[in-house]
């Protein structure tokens, strides 16, 4: 669907990224279009599943959630059922926000966060060492985030 968007498609994708509960009314005049239209472009744009959902963006660090670590994760085993038993398993830590398979010296980097060193260092051992097929670790702390990107910036 990426090449189908245009330049008004792309315009309600940028404003909803940053303001999710805008009113259509708002919406529409901010990109330029009237109402029934710029409904249509939106409705459109989430049956298409390029809209995935509305969310509340929480600030983690507020939370006391401060604590991000980086886990490169090596299995002991990559054939399609050991990687889909991982990732089975893996969805239901919460405190792991991101996991993405990668091609390279390892299988999997995750984005883990905790309120520290102690909590992630307890996680490490009970609940990540223990998923299945799980080789080896290795830890990256992050000290502070300099830039996360949102998906209204390659838009």
């Amino acid at each position: 669907m990426q090449s189908e968007l245009d330049k008004f498609d792309k315009a309600i994708l940028r404003v909803l990224a940053t303001d999710g509960r805008i009113s259509i009314t708002d919406l529409a005049q901010r990109i330029g279009l009237s109402k029934s239209p710029t409904q249509a472009r939106l409705r459109r744009l989430e049956t298409a599943g390029v809209i995935s959902g509305y969310r509340a963006m929480i600030d983690p660090i507020r939370l006391g959630l401060d604590h991000v670590s980086f886990v490169e994760v090596r299995l002991t085993d990559t054939r399609e059922a050991a990687l889909a038993a991982f990732n089975e398993a893996v969805r239901k830590i919460p405190e792991i926000e991101q996991v993405h398979l990668i091609a390279g010296n390892f299988d999997y980097l995750m984005k883990v966060r905790t309120r520290s060193m102690n909590d992630y260092r307890q996680m490490l051992a009970d609940r990540i060492s223990t998923l299945p097929h799980v080789a080896g670790t290795s830890t990256y702390v992050a000290m502070q985030a300099v830039k996360e990107n949102a998906p209204e910036d390659v838009l």
